[in-house]
């Protein structure tokens, strides 16, 4: 049995939407074991000066839960 868990997350970038997706699972994934699928929910951008000057992309991050993992009662 597979059972994932979501996490709604924020990436920025001042390059693209793109870079900051990228820059955002690659930081996830140094605290979050077993990422699987990312679902873009919504992209933003500030504008300054008649351009863009910082991209934002929420996004719904899931990671499978480890069901072999024991438990630390003993806390």
């Amino acid at each position: 049995m597979d059972i994932k868990k979501h996490l709604i997350i924020t990436g920025n970038s001042t390059v693209s939407w793109k870079d900051a997706i990228v820059k955002a699972i690659a930081e996830a994934s140094k605290t979050i074991d077993y990422l699987s699928e990312v679902k873009i929910i919504e992209q933003r951008a500030s504008i300054s000066g008649g351009k863009i000057s910082e991209y934002f992309v929420d996004m719904d991050i899931a990671f499978s839960i480890d069901l072999n993992r024991k438990n630390n009662t003993d806390v």
